[in-house]
């Protein structure tokens, strides 16, 4: 879908508050409230808009320690991976995977109550999860940056 200043002062503005007001967003970008409540509904059955979440404070309900997993497979076939790629959405303490280069092939982005919660998950969970031939863990110590939003400024030569 391409879009245009209007949308993108649309995703702007939502992705910073997902709560606004259809009738405080059509004010902010200058339409009138039906005409953004349409594009709104566009962007999201395009798949621009994947949902709306509140985004908590993991210390505040009990998830106090993170960690960045390397993970290596065994073997890289296509239908390794796959089964890999299929069965890691069964482990709810991974909130992030991504199939990566380098030295490891994926980088999972794990969240858990403490250091005794991720040992088991270790031993019970992401061993056990198809092709896993080694596991690299970095414990996260402080986050200095943690992002939601995406800069939606077009490039000078009008790409986005």
């Amino acid at each position: 879908m391409k879009l245009d200043s209007t949308d993108r002062k649309i995703l702007a503005i939502l992705q910073n508050d997902g709560r606004t007001a259809n009738s405080e967003l059509a004010r902010q970008v200058g339409l009138a409230a039906p005409t953004t409540l349409e594009r709104v509904r566009k962007l999201e059955a395009a798949g621009v808009i994947r949902g709306y979440a509140a985004l908590l404070d993991p210390a505040e309900v009990g998830i106090a320690s993170h960690w960045l997993v390397e993970l290596s497979l065994r073997t890289h076939t296509k239908q390794a991976v796959g089964e890999f790629m299929e069965a890691v959405h069964s482990v709810d303490e991974i909130r992030e995977c991504h199939h990566v280069t380098g030295d490891a092939d994926f980088l999972l982005k794990i969240s858990t109550r403490d250091i005794s919660a991720y040992e088991e998950l270790v031993l019970h969970q992401l061993t056990a999860l198809p092709h896993v031939a080694n596991l690299n863990t970095m414990v996260v110590l402080s986050t200095l940056k943690c992002e939601t939003a995406y800069n939606l400024e077009e490039s000078s030569d009008g790409r986005q």
